[in-house]
């Protein structure tokens, strides 16, 4: 994937302030109340940014931390883990390779099948329903929700 991060100034400009405020300055947004902790539907989630592609709603879990969890990504390669000591304590932050976006952490609570929990701010995150990829320019992805 090839991306250009805009400016600063034209972030400002293209991002909500609580969209700004977690992917450029590291931010949170509250428990329970964004767009995507009860998205049950079929698609992909995408950094707010770039646009490359993170997580798939297959990995998608309630986690009852009230932010959307996931359980691996769906493009590792689009994810850079970095070590965050800011609260007192290590965790690990998530971040978009391209768009260089604070996504959330991951923590080693997760189910059985990857012990890992991303748990992503959906301030970070667009989510692309399924019957949506195709015209979106994801349809490289549209298999993975084909019913068998």
């Amino acid at each position: 994937m090839s991306f250009d991060k805009p400016s600063d100034i034209e972030l400002k400009k293209r991002l909500t302030p609580l969209q700004y405020h977690v992917t450029q300055e590291e931010g949170t947004e509250r428990p329970f109340d964004n767009e995507y902790h009860d998205e049950k539907r079929p698609g992909l989630y995408v950094d707010i940014v770039s646009g490359e592609p993170l997580f798939s709603s297959l990995d998608k879990y309630d986690s009852g931390t009230g932010w959307p969890s996931f359980s691996k990504p769906l493009a590792p390669e689009n994810i850079i883990e970095k070590e965050d000591r800011k609260l007192f304590r290590t965790r690990t932050e998530v971040r978009s390779k391209h768009g260089d976006s604070h996504l959330g952490h991951v923590f080693p609570d997760g189910p059985p099948e990857t012990g890992l929990r991303y748990c992503m701010n959906s301030a970070a995150l667009r989510f692309i329903p399924a019957e949506r990829l195709e015209e979106e320019g994801y349809g490289e992805f549209a298999a993975l929700f084909e019913k068998k």
